[in-house]
């Protein structure tokens, strides 16, 4: 009976004190966002409903899932070098119960915590996640500006596409290729000068095209000036940040990547590291627990503040490290997937062409 008492005990202390220290940390967030981004709500003139409940109200529980395995972390030094500097883990220990045993509550806490993680991380703040990223990008971000040089994308099964470069603004892309492969053979050429999106008809326009059709040892070739047609992708592809994918539950992000995959996007590094931090921050609650009862579970001269100043440097060590890793694992991989993707690659896609000056030059 008195171990079951010891366990709700333990586990009080742990989720009270994580639930409060989550409660306080996140009030000081939203003062330190609200001074950063006042003036950008004041310039843009963001609605005070908005800024209440589309940013802050998804802002919080964002917020408080991301950090939630610190937060965990602290909570546990805290309440347990409490208990060890009142003597109260020595007499636990005194009355015959193991340390092992004792881990037992903090165990079980941690198992709460990480599946409500679990969930929250993977079906519910990715939902929520939708009015707070769209409140940013109309009122605190700047237009998304598509950067990428030498884009190469598969938009259909045999199906190629690459823009030296590509407007999102305007939605218009320079010097478009398009392949169509089977049997490992070029069947079809497309190339185009210029290529835009037509809002009215919801086609895409051909400028100075240039077609080259394969038919065993026949050919067909074709030149114009203008030319209306579609293809298996949109100008919405070529317009979103990065973090759009915080929108996406765990099963639609997962066939998004597959998705991706298939299209050869440098961009899937970035979705596989936030499936990959979906999963493993729960996880990371266990071994945070656990680091910090072996931290914090021995009486110490100079009480509680030295545990608990340990606790933060290990604290912000996990932050940069966890953030340095990204960004190695970033850049690693879009290198690798630039490499194979090299421009060099596509240099056949104009060599293989017969004798042409130049397109033809449109004249207004």
């Amino acid at each position: 009976m008195k171990i079951k008492i010891l366990d709700l005990y333990i586990i009080k202390k742990f989720l009270g004190t994580f639930f409060f220290a989550l409660a306080l940390i996140i009030s000081i967030a939203i003062v330190f966002d609200i001074s950063e981004k006042i003036d950008d709500f004041l310039e843009r003139e963001a609605p005070l409903r908005a800024i209440v409940f589309d940013y802050y109200m998804n802002f919080i529980p964002f917020f408080a899932n991301l950090f939630s395995p610190l937060f965990i972390f602290i909570s546990v030094i805290f309440f347990t070098s409490r208990m060890a500097g009142q003597t109260e883990i020595i007499a636990i220990l005194a009355s015959g119960v193991s340390f092992q045993r004792l881990l037992v509550p903090y165990v079980v806490s941690s198992l709460i915590l990480a599946l409500l993680s679990f969930y929250m991380n993977n079906y519910v703040i990715p939902h929520s996640n939708t009015a707070r990223i769209n409140f940013e990008t109309k009122y605190i971000k700047n237009p998304y500006i598509f950067k990428n040089r030498h884009v190469h994308r598969q938009i259909a099964p045999g199906q190629c596409i690459y823009f030296e470069s590509f407007n999102n603004i305007d939605k218009i892309g320079y010097q478009f290729c398009y392949e169509k492969i089977e049997n490992d053979k070029i069947v079809f050429k497309l190339l185009s000068e210029r290529i835009y999106w037509d809002t009215l008809k919801n086609k895409w326009t051909l400028e100075n095209y240039f077609t080259r059709e394969i038919n065993g040892m026949k050919e067909k070739i074709e030149t114009g000036y203008r030319m209306d047609t579609v293809f298996a992708f949109y100008p919405s592809e070529f317009n979103r940040r990065t973090n759009f994918i915080e929108t996406m539950d765990t099963p639609a992000l997962n066939d998004y990547i597959r998705q991706e995959t298939l299209r050869g996007s440098e961009e899937v590094p970035f979705y596989l590291v936030e499936k990959y931090k979906r999963l493993s921050y729960p996880f990371a609650t266990f071994i945070l627990t656990i680091i910090g009862v072996s931290l914090s579970s021995r009486k110490v001269r100079g009480g509680i503040g030295v545990q608990i100043g340990a606790g933060i440097l290990l604290s912000f060590t996990y932050i940069m490290f966890m953030q340095v890793s990204q960004t190695f694992c970033h850049q690693r991989k879009s290198s690798g997937m630039a490499g194979r993707l090299d421009p060099k690659y596509f240099l056949h896609l104009y060599r293989d062409l017969p004798a042409q000056k130049s397109f033809p030059i449109i004249r207004n």
